[in-house]
């Protein structure tokens, strides 16, 4: 389906789960990769099969076939775009939010701004810095979100591993350490997990 974005619009896919509970999540791809990315496919499909619906979108540069990300705005207009277009397909009692990388870093930055009707956060791989940079911190907006943030972090990650992640994040966050770097694998126990989560809350 589309998601219109002022005068563009971009691709999402919906996965539907049988039955949701109420339940939805919209998740973003991270820089370099789509959400037709396995990755992506095997994170909104393994949710679905638990209960949750999941809506994936791509950010515009992607949509249109470039490899460099657009700037900050349009990356959160496209955001709220798919936040907007999820609540009208899923029409969820609790909608989440998330993503891999890139698409998580914004999306915790549209929780922090404190869009409307967000009820939680699912972060994959959340890049704290850049590689070799840890003076470049990407957390000033972390401390002001207000809802419930589950955070799976590869243990060998260059962009953050989890024991740098912690100090910045709030109190009730979830942290949870996997094997791997950037990338990790995605298994029944780390999907049971997220769902867990978002059930629970």
């Amino acid at each position: 389906m589309k998601v219109p974005i002022g005068d563009a619009s971009t691709d999402a896919t919906v996965y539907r789960a049988a039955p949701s509970g109420g339940r939805g999540l919209v998740l973003a791809h991270g820089a370099g990769a789509g959400r037709k990315h396995p990755f992506m496919v095997a994170i909104a499909a393994g949710l679905a099969a638990r209960g949750v619906d999941v809506l994936t979108f791509d950010f515009l540069y992607m949509h249109a076939g470039r490899r460099v990300p657009d700037g900050n705005d349009l990356l959160t207009a496209c955001w709220r775009a798919a936040i907007a277009r999820a609540r009208e397909v899923l029409a969820p009692r609790w909608l989440w939010i998330g993503g891999r990388s890139m698409g998580g870093r914004i999306a915790s930055q549209v929780a922090a701004a404190g869009e409307p009707g967000v009820d939680g956060l699912v972060l994959l791989a959340y890049p704290l810095h850049p590689p070799d940079r840890p003076e470049r911190l990407r957390a000033a907006h972390l401390g002001r979100i207000r809802v419930p943030i589950l955070c799976v972090q590869g243990e060998r990650d260059p962009f953050g591993p989890p024991d740098e992640l912690g100090p910045h994040f709030p109190r009730a966050t979830k942290l949870v350490p996997v094997a791997g770097g950037h990338s990790f694998a995605i298994d029944d126990a780390l999907l049971d997990g997220i769902a867990g989560f978002i059930r629970e809350r």
